[in-house]
């Protein structure tokens, strides 16, 4: 079969084969793309029309955390802790190492603590304290907690939003939450501290429709291919054919001598 296929007139259509192939996969890449942008783009769409909430009314202590709750507008108010405040390690803005200050909001009616990212140090001898307990209202957007962390760090450091350990660190009644803080009135912070926008939304995955266009054009690829084995084999197959017929067809000079 190898040697009907190396005949010029099938390697034409392969090398034409080659082309198509070639655009096909690249169209379903294409579609691919345009598949996962959209999905993106729905995703900020959706987080864009999610409306503010107020913390107490949307979630309660030791609630799992909502469904749709992941970089939800929120606003709480209470007084912050700043005697449990700590620092999570190995964060990184704007190329620099540092770390996040976490500081327990006592949030007014319920007497629970949510964690407060309020903003990123450079260095962990000068973190932003909080002044006094007066109240204060934090608005930002709510994130789940984050896995625990392996390492061992020095007093006052964690190595992640691990709530767990904030639950036992803190004592009493905690938010499965933790806040990205964008701005309190008043302010509460005495020393310097940069503040940050919360993280970029997730991925929406894969819009359905491009992606069916992708898969679309990738199986006319694989079905060009196939095409084009079947032919040669066919071609090949109506070779044996006649080489077979030509086998069973009796000698001229076998003939004459038999009459």
């Amino acid at each position: 079969m190898l040697r009907t296929a190396l005949k010029p007139k099938w390697l034409g259509w392969l090398a034409a084969l080659v082309v198509i192939v070639a655009a096909f996969i690249w169209l379903g890449l294409w579609q691919f793309g345009v598949a996962h942008t959209k999905g993106a783009h729905d995703a900020m769409a959706d987080d864009a029309h999610k409306t503010r909430v107020t913390l107490q009314d949307y979630i309660a202590p030791h609630q799992d955390f909502p469904a749709d709750g992941s970089l939800r507008p929120v606003v709480a108010t209470g007084h912050f802790d700043p005697e449990h405040q700590v620092l999570v390690a190995g964060r990184v803005l704007d190329g620099k190492d540092g770390w996040w200050v976490v500081t327990p909001l006592v949030a007014d009616g319920s007497d629970a603590r949510i964690a407060v990212v309020r903003g990123f140090v450079s260095t962990p001898s000068a973190p932003a304290p909080t002044t006094g307990t007066s109240s204060v209202t934090v608005e930002g957007e709510l994130a789940p907690g984050e896995s625990p962390s392996d390492g061992t760090y020095p007093a006052g450091q964690v190595g992640s939003v691990n709530l767990a350990i904030f639950a036992n660190q803190w004592g009493g009644q905690i938010y499965n939450a933790f806040i990205f803080a964008t701005s309190e009135q008043p302010n509460a912070t005495a020393a310097p501290i940069q503040t940050f926008p919360p993280p970029e939304p997730a991925s929406g995955g894969l819009q359905i429709r491009n992606l069916g266009y992708a898969i679309q054009w990738w199986l006319f690829a694989a079905f060009a291919v196939y095409m084009w084995w079947r032919m040669v084999r066919d071609d090949y197959r109506d070779e044996q054919a006649l080489m077979a017929a030509g086998d069973n067809v009796p000698d001229p000079k076998e003939r004459s001598a038999s009459v």
